[in-house]
């Protein structure tokens, strides 16, 4: 599959060595990430070089023709909120994984799309069970 991965980037970087761990996951399953250079810890010098107009087509370009998104939600995000806003209007499917005992807006803990899945976790060994949890209902279907 063709998974968009969406995190914070200028929101904050806390959760960094997250975002490694869940593009080296899908990645090792075999899935197509085009937005993996986002869990690098220098993506804002790698950034810096384009223009936010080239970003947001690239972006929405690979977006739109991604299968499904998985969004880490732990830290807010304006870009992370759009991403998630424009993939339910396109009628994909969005995992959104946060850290148990933060807070996680209420529009997206309070939405009840059949299209959007929130999974908290509390350490990092329960991210790679909870995303073949959830891509494994797509091999399925």
């Amino acid at each position: 599959m063709n998974i968009y991965f969406s995190c914070s980037i200028t929101g904050g970087r806390n959760e960094q060595t997250i975002y490694q761990m869940i593009v080296e996951t899908l990645i090792a399953a075999g899935h197509e990430v085009p937005t993996a250079h986002l869990s690098s810890p220098d993506i804002l010098d790698q950034e810096k070089v384009a223009r936010p107009q080239e970003i947001f087509l690239r972006d929405m370009n690979w977006l739109l023709h991604s299968d499904l998104v998985v969004a880490e939600v732990t830290t807010p995000s304006h870009g992370v909120g759009y991403e998630i806003a424009v993939a339910l209007g396109q009628q994909k499917p969005v995992l959104c994984l946060a850290q148990s005992g933060r807070k996680v807006s209420m529009i997206l803990s309070g939405n009840t799309s059949p299209l959007l899945t929130l999974r908290t976790y509390e350490h990092e060994v329960q991210i790679e069970p909870l995303l073949q949890a959830y891509l494994g209902g797509f091999a399925a279907g």
